[in-house]
């Protein structure tokens, strides 16, 4: 994969993934989605009832070891909204060391996908569904945002108070906006926070900081072996909180691999990712941090400053480490204005707006689809449910249409033979079509039915092939079953064995060829 050319360019071979890499360009990447980090893994960490530093811990392994590993350089990943509200009530009623317990387990689910190669089940989501998927979490962005506009109390800003903050979002947005119309020497993101920083510090205005979130200090990520009983209990306890957590985090990250992989025009590798979040979130649990998943929000800063390389990745999770036990005191200084105004323009830049172009041209059920995974998304803040719903619907709807589709073109021979050529797949959802189409009483005493241009698909096709014969067995009809795929042939095979398939001239269910 090759960067954008800016400037610095050399070949190197960065844990096994060759390729160019512009070294100013990833690391003063690196530091902007750094800092961007620190403000959401807080955030994300008291949602789930834990110490801020819980989430800072996770969001440093999780963006090292997904950058090391992972199957998409330039992918972001740390602690995240999605996993938090999953752990929040066994951290309510158990307590922190269950949660590291659980994350170890979901990261030990999540390698086993990895290795089982299940990453390619994404192929199974549509684009609708991707396209609602987008569109939610840009909306979630965007909202999450609206709480910086309250003061500590959670009353919303007013007055000079109101006017400060917002003056000083609109002029990261022009920065992050118009920068780059005039260089590219410097990531627009990061020159808006350095200057929003000294416009603040340097005129002393009075507003919202990191610091007054909490306090980012400590120490380096304690080594920390799960204090619960190793016993079956513990086990009923967390598994289901660990399957959903580890789910969530595959959906998560598989999407925004996918995401990244259309801007940057590059293929990653989604069970390397999936092998790569699970040693993270394993390492996180011994590392006394709450797992996580891909971040699309700063993974979106990062491509969109230009990183393509796994540098920018581990710089950004040392950089964080390094603000987290050194540079607090300074970290705590920035300003929350200019940390929401580059927020609110992800989820700008986030939001597939072409796909607002699609509501007269798509089909109405892709339409349906789309709307359906944002609304989920937005109000139920499940990202893997918003998902799995989506590909249901779709999968309904595909099933839908191709049950109707299924046709029979009839006709009868010279030899008087009746014949009824199937178009279309038979399958559950077409066998009450399939059965409409044949006339027992009034056909020949020979009936063939052509599948050249249908497929046997499911134990419902077979059935309804067992039904129609005996129906024709039972007036002294003879049925014929003609061009056969060998898939066909061999799932009727495996049928007999369940149930008998009155093929009369064909019990081998060999394709017929003196017909």
């Amino acid at each position: 994969m090759i960067s954008k050319p800016i400037q610095l360019k050399k070949y190197i071979n960065l844990f096994d993934f060759k390729q160019k890499v512009d070294y100013k360009t990833e690391v003063l990447s690196g530091l902007t989605v750094a800092i961007a980090l620190i403000p959401e893994a807080v955030a994300f960490a008291l949602i789930a009832g834990l110490s801020p530093l819980t989430g800072l811990y996770a969001a440093f392994v999780m963006g090292l070891i997904t950058s090391i590993l992972g199957g998409r350089p330039g992918m972001i990943s740390g602690a995240t909204g999605a996993v938090a509200v999953v752990i929040v009530a066994l951290a309510i009623s158990h307590g922190p060391e269950y949660i590291f317990a659980t994350v170890v387990l979901a990261g030990i689910l999540q390698v086993t996908a990895g290795v089982l190669r299940l990453g390619k089940l994404m192929r199974l989501v549509p684009h609708p569904v991707i396209f609602g998927f987008v569109n939610g979490l840009a909306i979630i962005i965007f909202m999450s945002q609206l709480a910086q506009f309250k003061d500590n109390n959670g009353d919303w800003l007013t007055g000079s108070s109101l006017a400060i903050f917002l003056g000083l979002v609109v002029l990261t947005m022009l920065i992050i906006w118009g920068l780059p119309k005039l260089t590219k020497v410097i990531p627009s993101s990061l020159m808006a926070i350095l200057t929003i920083s000294g416009i603040v510090i340097g005129f002393g205005i009075d507003t919202k900081t990191v610091g007054d979130i909490a306090s980012i200090q400590g120490g380096f990520p304690p080594f920390h072996i799960p204090n619960v009983p190793v016993n079956l209990e513990t086990l009923v306890v967390i598994f289901p909180y660990a399957a959903i957590v580890a789910g969530v985090g595959l959906i998560e990250s598989l999407l925004t691999l996918n995401i990244v992989d259309e801007i940057t025009e590059t293929r990653g590798r989604g069970n390397k990712e999936a092998v790569a979040q699970g040693a993270a979130n394993i390492l996180s649990g011994f590392f006394s941090g709450m797992g996580g998943c891909a971040m699309i929000g700063q993974s979106l800063i990062n491509v969109s400053n230009g990183a393509r390389a796994r540098l920018s990745g581990i710089v950004a999770a040392v950089a964080l480490l390094a603000f987290v036990m050194f540079g607090a005191g300074l970290i705590e200084q920035l300003p929350m204005a200019a940390l929401t105004g580059l927020m609110i323009m992800v989820a700008i830049g986030t939001f597939e707006w072409a796909s607002l172009k699609t509501f007269n041209r798509m089909p109405k059920s892709d339409i349906f689809v789309m709307v359906v995974v944002t609304l989920v998304t937005v109000f139920l803040h499940n990202l893997a449910l918003a998902v799995i719903i989506g590909v249901i619907i779709a999968a309904l709807v595909f099933a839908w249409d191709n049950a109707q589709r299924i046709r029979a073109r009839k006709y009868t021979d010279e030899k008087g033979i009746k014949h009824y050529e199937i178009y279309g797949p038979l399958f559950f959802g077409s066998v009450t079509v399939f059965n409409e189409k044949f006339d027992v009483l009034n056909d020949p005493e020979q009936i063939i039915i052509d599948f050249k241009e249908s497929r046997v698909v499911d134990m419902s096709a077979i059935e309804a092939l067992n039904k129609i014969t005996e129906r024709y067995e039972k007036v002294g009809k003879k049925v014929h079953l003609r061009h056969l795929s060998a898939d066909c042939q061999k799932l009727l095979k495996n049928a007999d064995k369940i149930i008998e398939v009155n093929v009369l001239e064909d019990p081998s269910y060999k394709v017929m060829s003196d017909l």
